[in-house]
């Protein structure tokens, strides 16, 4: 099933930042990351909830 990508650049650019933190350090907790990107692409509560969901089902 396909993930259904929110529109916004922003939400965008997030999802790659932390796919490429990912890959650079495994072991920073989601969260970490999620709440960083937040403030860095200037996201909404519910953006937030759904990086995490996104990245929780694309483990």
């Amino acid at each position: 099933m396909a993930t259904v990508m929110p529109e916004g650049e922003n939400i965008q650019k997030a999802i790659k930042w932390i796919s490429a933190n990912r890959e650079d350090n495994a072991a920073q907790p989601l969260y970490v990351l999620v709440e960083k990107a937040v403030f860095k692409f200037d996201l909404s509560p519910k953006d937030s909830e759904f990086l995490i969901g996104f990245f929780s089902k694309n483990k």
